[in-house]
């Protein structure tokens, strides 16, 4: 008898020991039922997303001197996606894309642009676009072609937020803080001021919630959300994803102290809900560079950290950006 009662106990050990493994390999692929803030990961990758290798471009169509490549075959809501224009003594691109002029960078001979779909934007087949070529003798061209738009992949979550900041949940003041957001990031700067090494995340650390989401504040305020939420707690520094410009760096009602980085050629990215900040208006920033430390101001319901990222005035899936090859 005592043989078996010892034999019970060692299998009662070996069982407690693997069952907290056992519960981590299987990561919650939805948000908890309250829908927070900062919910358990949703899907986060291992290792965190990083930038894909190059993929194989196509040609979409050419004249004589000029041909337009694209890297994707359908552009989904709230993503971005990256042309290529190849030829011989090219001055400068120019594209009309969705009411948007974007100009392309040069890169290694070629010149290379990005498009971008709002999460909202309309789905449909043919949603033109023209590239305007221009040669150093002064002669142009013109390369026309349609763009696929499709539905994006958004997930529904319920937000509570504690009643002393019950008051952010104003759709007045939501929309004048996203007004006084879109005539920053809808500026150009015809300059690339990030580097070859790209982009990457703010805070090495697990997503949670993500962007697109359909978002309900307290049963009340409907809403989308603009970007990713990353793991934290407070103080941990942020870093710039990578170098540019800050043109805002203040305190928003809904996003608190914020930060926002002017990357050149219509790319943006914005850091929110501050408890510090260590950089200013106008400075120059270099990737890496610590902008601030996490914490808990705005519209939160504890330490909190939101990364969001637009592209030609439309803000974007700053993962799927920052997972995009681009030269």
């Amino acid at each position: 008898m005592k043989s078996l009662q010892l034999l019970l106990l060692v299998l009662m050990v070996c069982l407690l020991t693997i069952a907290p493994l056992n519960a981590q390999d299987q990561p919650p692929t939805e948000p908890p039922a309250d829908g927070g803030l900062d919910p358990a990961p949703v899907g986060t990758a291992v290792p965190l997303p990083t930038r894909g290798a190059r993929p194989a471009s196509f040609m979409i169509t050419q004249s004589d001197r000029a041909a337009l490549h694209f890297f994707f075959q359908a552009l989904p809501q709230g993503e971005t996606a990256l042309m290529r224009v190849v030829g011989n003594e090219i001055a400068n691109v120019r594209a009309l894309f969705l009411g948007d002029l974007i100009d392309f960078f040069p890169v290694d001979d070629n010149f290379y642009g990005l498009i971008a779909a709002g999460m909202e934007q309309p789905t449909g087949r043919n949603n033109p676009l023209a590239v305007y070529v221009t040669f150093t003798d002064g002669t142009r061209t013109t390369l026309d072609a349609n763009v696929e738009i499709v539905l994006g992949s958004f997930i529904r979550q319920n937000v509570t937020v504690a009643p002393d900041r019950g008051y952010l949940l104003d759709i007045e003041t939501e929309q004048s803080e996203l007004a006084r957001l879109e005539s920053m990031i809808g500026t150009y700067t015809d300059e690339r001021l990030w580097d070859e090494t790209g982009f990457q995340l703010p805070i090495m650390a697990a997503l949670t919630s993500p962007f697109g989401a359909f978002r309900t504040f307290n049963g009340t305020l409907n809403t989308r959300h603009t970007g990713w939420d990353i793991r934290t707690t407070l103080g941990v520094p942020v870093m710039a994803s990578a170098a540019g410009r800050v043109v805002f760096a203040g305190t928003l009602a809904i996003r608190g102290n914020y930060v926002l980085i002017d990357h050149g050629y219509g790319v943006f990215t914005g850091y929110a809900h501050f408890s510090t900040t260590h950089v200013t208006r106008g400075q120059e920033v270099a990737k890496e560079q610590v902008l601030g430390t996490t914490g808990d101001t705005g519209r939160t319901s504890g330490p909190h950290f939101h990364w969001e990222l637009a592209v030609n005035g439309d803000w974007v899936d700053s993962i799927q950006f920052l997972e995009m090859w681009m030269p």
